[in-house]
């Protein structure tokens, strides 16, 4: 019984890292990460064939398609875009959980035709998630039927980024009024299309609110994996300098009601740097 935790990235001033192969020393603190800087830009297939090097065959990548395709061409004309994606990042083999299709924010129901042909004609090989941020998908449940529907004819899951502990109370802290500005503010969403369900989960500066904000995902992943489900939580703050500490807090309380959940791997020790 395995449950998937991570961040929004493998490297943070604030954690402890090697001054090479971050990928390699994070990847022993965390079984999953998101994969955002494939939303600027298809990385070359050697780049990628260094990140697998760098992870075990269990560890997940979530890549983000770029925004050329989601953003400026809005899944429409991508064909050769995607295949030129997908072949670079071939080499994770895998380790490519899910092709994560962020959608900006003005995507909404009206252009749901596109996102049905983008996924008809993209190759079945992978598995596919969607992230949508237009209040309709959430506030009308005709919108959100109409997207499970368009998602269950190619066994898609949809990605919620829960924002409900950030938007709990007014913000505190720089980071936290940055994260206001930029974060979606929408209803919180709890039901799982797939057996892979994907949740990206928000806090705040504060550890103890942010915690406090998971107890209802705890319960969640526990059901999930009940249910025979294999989840990837991602834990994201404001600044994300306690992310990394706490994908793995939050992967031992589920273990706590778990027994047979797998482990996450042992951190490696990272050497305080010298001044020779």
């Amino acid at each position: 019984m395995r449950l998937h935790v991570g961040c929004a990235q493998w490297t943070h001033p604030a954690w402890p890292q090697p001054s090479r192969d971050k990928l390699r020393a994070y990847a022993t603190w965390c079984n999953a990460v998101e994969s955002n800087t494939t939303f600027y830009a298809t990385p070359s297939r050697t780049t990628v064939e260094k990140w697998a090097d760098q992870t075990a065959p269990d560890f997940r990548f979530v890549v983000k398609l770029p925004q050329l395709i989601t953003h400026e061409r809005r899944l429409s004309g991508v064909e050769v875009e995607l295949r030129a994606f997908l072949s670079a990042i071939e080499p994770l083999g895998e380790r490519n959980h899910a092709v994560w299709i962020q959608l900006p924010a003005s995507f909404s129901p009206t252009d749901l035709g596109a996102l049905a042909g983008f996924l008809h004609y993209a190759p079945r090989d992978y598995r596919y998630a969607v992230e949508v941020r237009h209040p309709a998908f959430f506030d009308e449940p005709g919108a959100a039927g109409q997207l499970e529907q368009v998602l269950g004819r190619v066994g898609a899951e949809w990605i919620p980024f829960d924002t409900g502990t950030l938007f709990s109370r007014r913000p505190t802290s720089f980071a936290e009024r940055d994260a206001w500005m930029k974060k979606p503010r929408v209803v919180r969403r709890t039901r799982a299309l797939t057996a892979h369900p994907i949740v990206r989960y928000i806090g705040r500066d504060s550890v103890q609110e942010t915690v406090e904000g998971w107890d209802y995902l705890v319960e969640l992943v526990i059901g999930w994996l009940a249910e025979g489900r294999s989840p990837t939580i991602f834990l994201h703050t404001p600044d994300n300098a306690e992310a990394l500490n706490l994908a793995r807090l939050f992967h031992s309380t589920v273990a706590d009601r778990v027994p047979d959940l797998s482990p996450l791997p042992e951190p490696v020790e990272v050497e305080p740097p010298t001044l020779f």
